[in-house]
């Protein structure tokens, strides 16, 4: 896992080859804008997920985990308190794996909590089971998929 404020994006480019591609579009495109849902950047390989949300309880989440995505979560409005434990450490899966939804969830609570403001971000990768959307406010946020094994 890793946050960081959107200034320092460019420190993280070359962990994955369409990370510049995700740093390009967050500085071209007014993600404000955009209508919450699916926006697609490259198909199935990279788009981005509009939320606006009213934060939730820490007790109403849930830790998932991705095989096929990597999370880029960028805090637009508010602050989304996100919930981190490593995959290793998640003894206690509710489910199996969903290929369909590249989801897996976890009866666990998060090891660490990190309060995310606008215009940070955090990466969540295959290893990283995570949870979001935590706050007692608004939670305006594009999350960013990545295929760890893109096509192109």
């Amino acid at each position: 896992m890793i946050l960081d404020t959107i200034n320092n994006a460019h420190r993280y480019a070359m962990l994955h080859p369409l990370f510049t591609k995700v740093f390009d579009y967050i500085q071209s495109t007014n993600l404000h804008a955009l209508a919450p849902g699916k926006h697609s950047i490259a198909g199935d390989d990279l788009f981005v997920i509009i939320e606006r949300i009213q934060g939730r309880s820490r007790d109403s989440t849930q830790l998932e985990c991705h095989r096929k995505y990597i999370d880029i979560q960028l805090v637009l409005d508010g602050v989304d308190e996100m919930g981190w434990k490593s995959l290793a450490d998640c003894e206690n899966p509710e489910s199996d794996y969903n290929a369909t939804y590249d989801v897996q969830l976890f009866n666990a609570m998060p090891t660490a909590w990190v309060a995310t403001p606008a215009n940070s971000f955090c990466i969540f990768f295959p290893e990283d089971a995570h949870t979001a959307l935590v706050g007692t406010g608004n939670i305006h946020k594009a999350v960013f998929k990545i295929a760890v094994s893109p096509k192109i």
